[in-house]
């Protein structure tokens, strides 16, 4: 009797496409960002499918990739955040700031608006600037980043004063009512094109730490040779939880936004879980959002959307566009 075939070796999915203006198209060239930044080489493994990539359910190393792609493909020297705080992936991050261009584009006949006179609000900067970062980089946008943690403030701080060029063109301010998302941060003569948001995922600690623990075991489950921690979520506090989790804090944003609807030109907010989206479709038709968007995006196996409303109809958005996207430098949304 003939023995059974052996099950094929795993194959790696296929990345999903990230936005064609995303700098982080394909896999990651090890070799080239550990020439200019020895330090990553540290972190390199040989995962199962026998390709160059770091352990993600190790902190430093994550922090050091982050760290070599800011200053590779960003001109970020000095970067670094305080430990067990939130260190994003980079593709994703610039992923949301290329389609919020596209959005603004989209009023613009096709053209993307660039330069300092956008101003770009982000609601919970938090210790890695990293939106402000890659949005002044890429579009020549200035940013102010809000946050309700005065050590995440503090981090940023140091990052924006530590890189040349980054302190003219992001501001920070705490929000001093974790309450409130745009009352008392905002104050009444300032105009804002675009707000983003990366908001708190979890209801609670406990079930941010069981995703976290739900994580590693698949991770381990594919590659058993990792120590995988018990306990390593990348966040702290209003990073990764608030009561009712992400559906209700984009809940909370929806509402109070309707209050500010002439001084933000696009309010947006990623939105990671899909079951929370048409929740946040119902609150937008209650509090009059004008015009909505869902817009996908998609990194590896995770799929994300951000979804961005407007209280100001086509005529408002033409005078917007008038009075102050005149001067900036300008690219075709395709480029």
């Amino acid at each position: 009797m003939p023995s059974k075939p052996l099950p094929p070796a795993p194959q790696p999915q296929r990345p999903s496409p990230l936005h064609p203006r995303n700098r982080h198209q394909g896999r990651y060239d090890f070799p080239a960002l550990i020439r200019r930044h020895p330090a990553l080489a540290a972190f390199v493994i040989i995962n199962p499918y026998g390709k160059k990539s770091i352990d993600f359910a190790n902190p430093e190393a994550v922090k050091t990739l982050n760290r070599a792609l800011l200053a590779e493909h960003y001109g970020i020297r000095h970067w670094d955040i305080p430990p067990g705080y939130l260190c994003p992936p980079i593709p994703g991050r610039a992923d949301y700031l290329h389609g919020l261009a596209d959005l603004l584009a989209a009023d613009n006949d096709g053209v993307i608006p660039r330069g300092a006179s956008l101003q770009v609000l982000d609601i919970g900067v938090g210790a890695n600037c990293i939106y402000p970062l890659i949005g002044h980089r890429e579009y020549g946008w200035r940013f102010l980043g809000a946050d309700i943690d005065p050590t995440a403030l503090a981090s940023a701080e140091v990052i924006i004063r530590t890189n040349p060029g980054q302190a003219g063109a992001i501001r920070l301010r705490r929000q001093t009512d974790p309450e409130h998302i745009f009352q008392g941060l905002l104050q009444a003569d300032e105009r804002f094109d675009l707000s983003l948001c990366n908001p708190p995922f979890h209801a609670s600690p406990d079930e941010a730490s069981r995703g976290s623990r739900r994580k590693w075991r698949n991770l381990g489950k594919l590659d058993p040779s990792r120590k995988l921690p018990l306990l390593n979520f990348g966040g702290q506090g209003a990073e990764l939880y608030c009561p009712g989790g992400e559906a209700a804090f984009v809940g909370r944003m929806i509402a109070e936004s309707a209050q500010f609807a002439g001084q933000v030109c696009w309010f947006s907010s990623l939105i990671s879980k899909a079951a929370n989206l048409p929740a946040a479709q119902v609150a937008l038709k209650k509090a009059g959002a004008r015009e909505v968007r869902v817009v996908p995006m998609a990194q590896g196996q995770k799929q994300s959307r951000f979804v961005a409303w407007t209280f100001l109809d086509l005529d408002a958005r033409r005078r917007w566009r008038e009075e102050r996207w005149k001067a900036p430098r300008q690219e075709a949304a395709g480029a």
